[in-house]
């Protein structure tokens, strides 16, 4: 389901509900949002949104789950209450290795019976690992000392959609909301070759279209990295 900046409306869940009767379409199972939304420019959901569409799912029997993989970002910028914001989930999952700066690992949060079943798909499918405590204690690292910092990520990522403003390499620039940056190039100017010219001064980006570009801010990028990237994209036309 397409969404204004990958954001979807309760009216938009029920209306992609397969009816089912119909035995020309797959049966609906799940209903899955992201959030933050890593394509529409990492904006997050209000509560009152997702409320509405739980009660769609509700209606309907089906389970909702969240991928969360910068869900800590959306806390963090929105100021939402993290277990207001589980109970409306049936599943959440969560990267420990992006905003929050762990080596490796996610978290499936959910219901003792869910993560018990969970647990054994994880093991048919060759997941399970041995002695992964070291892994685990970096993830709790994280959780514990990184959550709040995230704003820095943010101001940063506000500083960079700042710098581009107003550039003639520049059509638009999505809303920023935590800490990725998107904005369109024009069409004699493409994303790629953007991303090659900034990757030969030393900045790495993304691509995420013929003429879409995405920054992403996060807790590696030290203050001398981030004056050297907001200098370079000031002195360009």
């Amino acid at each position: 389901i397409h969404g204004e900046n990958g954001k979807v409306t309760a009216t938009q869940v029920a209306a992609g509900i397969n009816n089912p009767n119909d035995i020309h379409k797959p049966i609906t199972a799940l209903v899955s949002l992201e959030n933050t939304v890593n394509k529409g420019g990492g904006g997050y959901y209000d509560m009152d949104t997702l409320t509405q569409i739980k009660a769609v799912c509700v209606a309907n029997n089906l389970p909702l789950h969240l991928d969360g993989a910068r869900l800590f970002n959306a806390l963090v910028a929105s100021g939402q209450n993290p277990q207001a914001m589980g109970q409306i989930f049936d599943s959440i999952s969560i990267c420990l290795s992006k905003g929050l700066g762990a080596p490796v690992g996610s978290l499936l949060l959910g219901t003792g019976a869910l993560i018990h079943k969970a647990r054994r798909i994880r093991k048919v499918f060759g997941g399970g690992m041995r002695q992964a405590g070291i892994l685990a204690a970096a993830g709790s690292y994280a959780l514990d000392h990184h959550i709040e910092r995230l704003a820095i990520d943010h101001q940063h990522a506000q500083q960079i959609a700042v710098a581009l403003t107003g550039k003639s390499f520049v059509q638009r620039i999505l809303p920023v909301a935590t800490n990725i940056v998107i904005f369109e190039t024009p069409e004699d100017y493409p994303a790629a070759k953007f991303v090659n010219d900034m990757a030969a001064k030393g900045i790495l980006l993304v691509s995420m279209g013929p003429h879409l570009v995405r920054f992403v801010t996060h807790l590696d990028i030290s203050e001398t990295a981030m004056e050297k990237t907001l200098q370079l994209l000031t002195d360009m036309n």
